[in-house]
């Protein structure tokens, strides 16, 4: 028995749920969503919460019916707050900037990194070595968070590159001395 997917999602005030032809979409102040709907899952909504039902209690449809919830709620809080990730930059000489709907690093590379913001994306830079990655879709705030750090990872013996706030990286020591 799934306890995520028995919890009801709460709809804030603001935020619309239809589910109809298999695809959930949600609306809101920041904008709308939707997604394909897995099969042998059923969503109702009921006093202001969204119920996600299963048809049966196959592997497949267990293992979607938390899925499905979690997805959804994720959908609602994006529409209502919006998600966030936080990057920093660490390294003498690496900063980045914005031009027009372009990032651009200097990362230590030759030639400057630059990543165009894809659509319902947003980047903000604070102090040339803080980035703000911002958006509805949890997935696709993500996935730009972890573009930007694949440009330069955290190296393990200085620890320059790009991070996520908070990220601890375990520094390696150097060689030692021969005698």
């Amino acid at each position: 028995m799934s306890r995520i997917g028995n919890q009801p999602v709460k709809l804030p005030s603001g935020v619309t749920f239809v589910s109809a032809g298999g695809v959930v979409q949600v609306k809101g102040p920041k904008g709308s969503l939707s997604r394909k709907v897995a099969t042998g899952i059923s969503f109702r909504e009921e006093g202001g919460s969204v119920i996600v039902e299963r048809g049966d209690d196959s592997p497949t449809t267990r293992a979607n019916h938390g899925l499905m919830r979690a997805l959804v709620n994720s959908m609602v809080t994006g529409v209502s707050k919006g998600f966030q990730r936080k990057l920093e930059i660490v390294g003498v000489g690496y900063k980045a900037e914005i031009k027009g709907q372009t990032l651009v690093m200097s990362l230590g590379y030759s030639h400057p990194v630059e990543y165009p913001f894809p659509t319902g994306i947003s980047i903000a830079v604070e102090k040339n070595t803080k980035m703000v990655v911002s958006g509805i879709d949890k997935e696709q705030v993500g996935q730009v968070a972890s573009e930007l750090r694949g440009y330069r990872p955290p190296d393990s013996y200085k620890g320059k590159g790009v991070r996520y706030e908070g990220e601890h990286v375990r520094i390696k020591a150097g060689k030692s001395g021969q005698k």
